[in-house]
Parts: structure tokens; sequence; C-alpha cells
């Protein structure tokens, strides 16, 4: 019923935490939603014409193993939703309590094993005949998503890739960000907080930001590589009035390492990530993004380095 209340008032997007369908996992993090519960909600979406149904899949979870991530995406596979996000699981106990309280890190997957699973899932997803996009998201052929990534009009913003550019993004709920003109605010993370700017009839909130000239400028590089692969340098110097050597001289240092690990492929008109520099693209853009820690990024290069670095990306 709730499907189709959504249906009516206009939506026509779903997204779906499925993450894991295997019992002990969904004990592991307090999360229960069975085959059944959701293969239904997938047919009352499809009944309702929802335009699209995505699905949201975690890797790295508490007694998550190859074998059981592998009985999941089969199941999600054969449900065959029109996109599919992969997302690493990010054990952050210093910032979130729950994690403190209740998953013990002896339980969490090893580096190793989260790596087959990736590589595992990506393999399977083409075979299904599903298009990476990049950043984690698969979609099939025919997807907007798609399309608009052929066509060099793919955007992204705080919930993934989007086929809509140059738009206000309004967010409602505890944390959730809007991006309105060149403006970002948050509202409250506590719901304490966030109920009380209701009942007083407030935005709830809680801090925000203008971007300035040179974030938007690094904000066009990043879109590039992240929804292309490629910037086409001097494209982007005519179109800003900037020598782009110049201006982005240290972040093309920074580079140096990902051409030797052949990640990428640079010269004087063009970044092109290369194949298996897509499953490091959030590394790559990373390099673009003034506001991280220099020192992390200016750290010289070693072996050892690079493969911390590049797996804690992962």
């Amino acid at each position: 019923e709730t499907i189709a209340v959504l249906r009516e008032l206009g939506f026509n997007r779903l997204s779906m935490g499925v993450q894991d369908f295997n019992p002990a996992v969904q004990r592991a993090v307090n999360r229960f939603n069975s085959i059944e519960q959701v293969a239904e909600l997938i047919s009352a979406a499809r009944s309702e014409q929802f335009h699209s149904i995505s699905m949201d899949i975690i890797y790295g979870l508490p007694l998550q193993t190859v074998d059981s991530v592998k009985a999941t995406l089969q199941q999600i596979i054969a449900l065959s939703p029109d996109r599919l996000s992969l997302f690493n699981y990010a054990h952050m106990p210093h910032l979130f309590k729950t994690q403190r309280l209740k998953i013990a890190q002896g339980s969490l997957p090893k580096p190793e094993e989260k790596l087959q699973m990736l590589q595992w899932a990506i393999e399977t997803l083409c075979k299904a005949g599903y298009i990476y996009i990049g950043m984690d998201h698969f979609a099939k052929p025919s997807d907007s998503l798609v399309l608009a990534q052929q066509q060099g009009l793919l955007q992204r913003n705080f919930q993934g890739y989007s086929t809509h550019s140059n738009c206000d993004l309004l967010a409602f709920g505890v944390s959730a960000i809007s991006a309105i003109g060149n403006n970002l605010v948050q509202n409250h993370k506590a719901i304490g907080d966030y109920n009380r700017s209701i009942d007083a009839g407030e935005l709830p909130l809680s801090r925000g930001l203008t971007l300035s000239s040179d974030d938007l400028l690094r904000k066009q590089v990043i879109m590039q590589l992240i929804c292309q692969f490629r910037l086409d340098i001097s494209a982007f110097e005519q179109q800003h009035g900037i020598e782009f050597s110049n201006d982005f001289s240290a972040e093309l240092m920074q580079l140096q390492p990902m051409v030797e690990d052949g990640l990428i492929r640079l010269d004087r008109r063009e970044i092109e990530v290369l194949p298996p520099g897509r499953l490091l693209i959030r590394a790559i853009c990373m390099v673009f993004d003034t506001y991280l820690d220099k020192e992390i990024n200016q750290q010289t290069k070693t072996d050892a380095h690079k493969n911390i670095r590049y797996s804690q990306v992962i």
C-alpha cells in the first residue's frame, strides 16, 4: 500500500538498502529483510510503474564471507534491479557508538577477502549484463544513467550518480545535505536537535558553506573524472581561461605515481582513467580535493604506502 501511495504522490524511483541476505550477517548488523519481502516490494513497484529500482549491497560486513556475498548477489541478480550500488563497509567505531557496542573487529573480513568480494562482484555483475558506471555503481544498458554517461551528461551528487545537472537538491531528514545554488547546508545530526527545530517552525540546519571559485573549478575537474573517466584539459582551459599546468601543478605531480601504476594516462591535453584506475577513481579524484590533508597527499611513494593508501580507499 505504501508503494502505491508513494507513486501517487509523484515519486518515480526507489532505492532499497538490502546490504546482505545472509541471516547471520543480518543479525550481526541488526538489519532484517528477507528475500521474500524484498521481492514483494519490487513486484509492487513494478506494478505501479516506477521508472527505476535500485539496490544497495555492502561488502566487508561482519561475518561476511566470499561465499555469502556470492549467494546474496546471485539472489539480487535474479530480482533484476535496474541499478546496483556496491558499497564498502566503513568500520569507524570512534564515530559510531553502535559499531563500538555491537560489532567486534575480529568479526570483519580481512582486506584480502574484501578485495576478492569486490573483484568477484564486479565480474559477476558485468557478466549478468550490468554496466559499471564507476564509484561502486552498476546499471542496465538501457538505464538513463548509462545513456547519460554515453552522452557526457552524467552527474554526481550526495546520493550518487544522477542524470540531473544544475538543479537544486533539497534534502529532508537527520544529517541530510541540501545543495542550493552554490550553497551547501546540512541538517542536524541528532534527532533531538532536528525535532526541536521542526517543532519551532525553523529549518533544521546545523551548518553550511558557500563554494568559492576555486571550489567550483575543482568540482568540475572531479565531476569529469568521476563521471566520464577523462578530462579534456584543452577544452577545460578554454572554458575557464586558465593554464591547467600552472593552476594544478601540484596535483599533476601527485598523479605521476598513478601513471606509473597504470591507473591513468596523462599528457598535456588529457587525463584518462584506465580500466584498473576505475576501481580507484576515488583515490584519483582525492588528489584534486584541496581540503584533504596535504601531508598525506604528498608523502613519498613507496610500495607499502601505495598498498595501504589504495586498500583503504577500496
